[in-house]
């Protein structure tokens, strides 16, 4: 072997296997150094998948999200055809407005906080511990969100109200209020904690708990392990879910005006402008005010992100499950059993009602409910099923996608991208349904009156939910997984949908979840865009709350929970979700 500039000579033998030159018996390595003009046109060659996806995607989000708020916001500073900010300016002097605004602020932070807390102790004893009852609890953790956030309310006012069963029948309270903060505190926390269940669910399944093994080989407590490796490697799902609910908190007005009272929120003051006052441009306005908050804790949430932690390395991985101290277990089982008694106590109450004929003055018992319900909800149920299905599959793949290229690919306007995402979940679902009347009402985009503006507001909506716990778990997967694939000559989409999709499967799987049951139980923003033809069962439930017919509506209430639950199944089968574990890739 000699060395010559730029080149290496190798001499073999001829027994060698392979030869560049079999007449020589030479292997010539040339090694060529790289300028700086190769490395510019390096950085010029663009993947034409990943530049067509980055184009559709951009061209999806300005036109149903950027453009509708866009339309809501020149309503919003519109006062008999010139542009004025009297309606912002009318907010600010206003002293009841600024209290409805703190009094926003100070649940959304409530709420988050708690329901962040009961879906992480969700995620981390149905994860890493040897719980009983496992599958009892993970139904229990979806229970909550399927069904329209008014009818669980009003299951609340039932059992814990002036005249509920358990407040009067059987404790004798006359005095107690379930009105206000904490009623609100109550329904939010328990109809939320779900959300970040789902995030944070998909983040502990993909830590390796080799790293936990590791510490108890090294003679680490069970308190150490948990508080250097597993609650760390949590951080960025914590962040992620509290933001989601913080963000859901503000914008939800289901439970508000229910179950308000006495304390405002501007997420109802917003509503209750436009569909009660008739004032569209002060409405938009204060929907608008909730954007501020929403916008902080999304920046912050962008800062913590910026931390990338690696668990998923592609190395076998045979640890089994981590035993949590006696304890721990105990106090996580009573926490669990609490929350799911009190779900199935709230949703007992509607399962009850209906079969009750006429709910507060005849209690008798019927099947008549039944039968009406049928009778006026089986086209809103196959139209909500279709739009719901379709909404559900894309908003899936696009979110994973999205998420995809937030993580692993550098483009321009991608915090931009990010954004906008987060954009459509933030904005009260009153002004996006009045944004999108607006927008679509007229050529060249006329939706107005057909399925596909229903489906494109769900799309757009929900897929943050998918976007933030896919970025959750991508960060923790090694980008080299992938970067083998592609080095052995595997295309992009190829990659993705081989490798890194099923490698974020929990995550995908919340992503079709929350997007279907979000589909299903939409309110606020369907209210506005329902016709006759491609009606809504949330739409019917609340007409059929308003004129009092509780019945039917506890019966519409029950199928959309059972058509929730089939598609669930249909959705952990399809994934191969029932027995899924932590990715193991070459073991």
């Amino acid at each position: 072997m000699r060395f010559t500039e730029n080149k290496i000579v190798l001499k073999v033998g001829r027994y060698c296997p392979t030869f560049l030159n079999k007449e020589a018996n030479i292997l010539d390595l040339t090694l060529k150094p790289k300028t700086t003009d190769h490395l510019q046109n390096k950085k010029k060659i663009k993947d034409p998948i990943v530049t067509g996806t980055i184009i559709t995607i951009w061209a999806l989000l300005l036109v149903f999200i950027v453009y509708p708020v866009g339309k809501a916001m020149i309503t919003s500073i519109m006062v008999n055809g010139r542009i004025s900010f009297e309606h912002y300016i009318y907010l600010f002097k206003q002293t009841w407005l600024r209290k409805t605004f703190l009094n926003s602020m100070k649940l959304a932070i409530t709420v988050a906080t708690i329901s962040t807390f009961i879906g992480y102790c969700y995620a981390y004893a149905l994860n890493r511990t040897d719980i009983p009852c496992k599958g009892f609890f993970r139904q229990m953790s979806l229970l909550p969100i399927i069904s329209p956030p008014f009818m669980f309310a009003l299951s609340v006012i039932l059992l814990l109200g002036k005249n509920g069963l358990i407040t009067k029948k059987l404790l004798g309270l006359t005095s107690f209020n379930i009105y206000g903060f904490k009623g609100l505190v109550l329904v939010q926390s328990l109809s939320m904690f779900p959300v970040a269940y789902l995030v944070l669910d998909g983040v502990l399944k993909a830590i390796c708990p080799d790293l936990e093994d590791s510490a108890f080989n090294l003679g680490a407590t069970r308190r150490q392990v948990f508080k250097t490796i597993t609650l760390p490697l949590s951080i960025q799902g914590i962040a992620s879910a509290w933001l989601l609910v913080f963000v859901t908190s503000l914008a939800d007005f289901g439970n508000p005006v229910i179950l308000g009272g006495d304390f405002d929120v501007l997420s109802v003051q917003a509503y209750l402008q436009v569909t009660g006052m008739f004032n569209t441009p002060r409405g938009a306005a204060i929907a608008f005010v909730l954007l501020v908050p929403a916008l902080i804790a999304f920046f912050l949430q962008r800062n913590l992100s910026k931390k990338s932690v690696v668990t998923v390395t592609g190395k076998p991985s045979t640890s089994g499950l981590m035993k949590a101290h006696p304890l721990a277990k105990h106090i996580l089982t009573i926490l669990l059993s609490l929350t799911s008694l009190m779900t199935l106590a709230f949703y007992g109450v509607i399962i009850y009602g209906c079969f009750v004929k006429l709910w507060g003055y005849n209690w008798s018992l019927t099947l008549e409910n039944f039968v009406y319900a049928w009778d006026v909800g089986k086209l809103s149920i196959r139209a909500t099923i279709t739009m719901a299905g379709i909404a559900t599959i894309i908003a899936g793949f696009l979110s994973m996608i999205i998420a995809f290229l937030m993580v692993r690919k550098e483009f321009f306007g991608k915090k931009t991208m990010g954004f906008v995402t987060l954009l459509g979940y933030a904005i009260p679902g009153t002004l996006v349904g009045i944004g999108y009347i607006l927008a679509f009402n007229t050529p060249p985009l006329m939706l107005t009156g057909t399925m596909w503006i229903i489906i494109f507001c769900f799309i757009f909506r929900e897929i943050p939910v998918g976007i933030e716990s896919g970025i959750a778990t991508l960060n923790q997967i090694d980008p080299a997984i992938e970067e083998a694939s592609l080095n052995l000559g595997a295309s992009t989409s190829y990659t993705f949908t081989h490798v890194t999709l099923p490698l974020i499967k929990p995550a995908f799987f919340a992503s079709l979840a929350y997007s279907f049951v979000r589909s299903m139980t939409a309110v606020s923003a369907v209210i506005f865009l329902v016709t006759a033809r491609w009606n809504h069962l949330t739409a019917l439930v609340l007409a059929q709350t308003e004129i009092m017919r509780l019945g039917p509506a506890s019966v519409l209430s029950f199928f959309t929970i059972i058509i929730v639950f089939v598609a669930f199944g249909l959705i952990r089968l399809s994934l191969g979700q029932i027995s899924y574990t932590s990715p193991r890739i070459g073991g």
